[in-house]
């Protein structure tokens, strides 16, 4: 099922349409394919239709977000970044502290991370998303460190 089907399903189950202009953020949100600023979304959806202003992309936003079909992410600087998540599941991101890139990082990656706490702590984590800050390879070898294989 696609990322529009599933948004139309959960859209018509709150009682809401598919409008031209959720069509077209959730497209430019696809194509994106990653973290962006709303912003960012806008400019892609003003490109494309100049009637579709910039509080309408934040309504659709709150709204991805409300069906849980989009995350958003702040990483300071006062600037929320968002992503489609809904048809991926739950993942994770690397982020560069130097350059600002964001590396996904799936959940059976961290699955380990999550069982080490469990067995040693008695926690049980529900983690739907976790953002870990470091530097990332390139950034390290621009310094002048080694790279981690």
């Amino acid at each position: 099922m696609s990322c529009e089907e599933v948004f139309i399903q959960k859209l018509r189950a709150h009682g809401l349409r598919l409008t031209l202009q959720r069509k077209l953020i959730l497209e430019v949100m696809h194509d994106i394919g990653e973290y962006a600023t709303a912003e960012e979304i806008y400019q892609r959806v003003q490109a494309q239709n100049a009637a579709v202003d910039i509080t309408t992309v934040y309504r659709t936003l709150e709204l991805l977000q409300g069906l849980n079909l989009a995350a958003s992410l702040d990483l300071g600087g006062g600037q929320r970044r968002y992503e489609l998540v809904g048809l991926h599941g739950p993942h994770h991101h690397l982020h560069c502290r130097c350059c600002g890139r964001l590396i996904r990082v799936e959940q059976e990656e961290v699955q380990p991370l999550i069982e080490a706490l469990r067995q040693t702590r008695g926690f049980e984590l529900t983690l739907d998303h976790l953002v870990l800050t470091g530097l990332c390879a390139r950034c390290r070898t621009a310094e002048g460190q080694t790279p981690a294989a």
